[in-house]
């Protein structure tokens, strides 16, 4: 009798044992969240005026961090809400990931700023390495400006005490 539980006990132990081997080789999955809007103001960040766009199309990119050569890449399209979702698989935490802007669903909101300090990109961490224990991803939300602000904006301005003189 005694025999027989330690063989079940050491039976049970090794098929646990046995598991985690399994979960510890699966490649990781990562769900990539984020919004794209139309920039009514020209800011280039979120107001109350921004609308959010429904069938904007993004990227997911991540490429090495020596030359940028592209390793891979995933595209997505926003829903109803502006709201994008990417579902990418493997651990990238040797690549830099961005999310990037590949086209405007709102023909008269298309504008992308030229500047590179201000490239419309939201940098993501895709890693289980790196203490975050969701596999949920945010990236920061992206914009496409309008070519004119729209005439709320004097006001949304004042309302955050930003004058509209040096925007882009």
């Amino acid at each position: 009798m005694a025999k027989s539980l330690k063989a079940i006990i050491f039976l049970a132990s090794a098929i646990c044992l046995l598991s985690l081997f399994g979960i510890t080789n699966a490649e990781p999955t990562f769900d990539v969240e984020g919004t794209v809007y139309c920039d009514t103001c020209r800011t280039q960040f979120l107001t109350r005026v921004s609308k959010f766009m429904k069938g904007a199309k993004v990227r997911l990119e991540c490429r090495v961090r020596e030359g940028g050569e592209l390793t891979y890449s995933v595209e997505g399209e926003t829903d109803a809400d502006g709201t994008y979702r990417l579902a990418v698989t493997g651990d990238h935490e040797e690549e830099v990931c961005e999310v990037v802007l590949v086209k405007s669903s709102m023909p008269e909101c298309t504008e992308e700023s030229s500047a590179e300090f201000l490239r419309k990109s939201a940098r993501i961490s895709l890693t289980t390495n790196n203490g975050i224990l969701s596999n949920v991803r945010t990236a920061n939300a992206l914009g496409f400006m309008i070519k004119d602000p729209i005439p709320e904006c004097t006001e949304v301005l004042r309302e955050l005490g930003i004058t509209s003189a040096g925007l882009v």
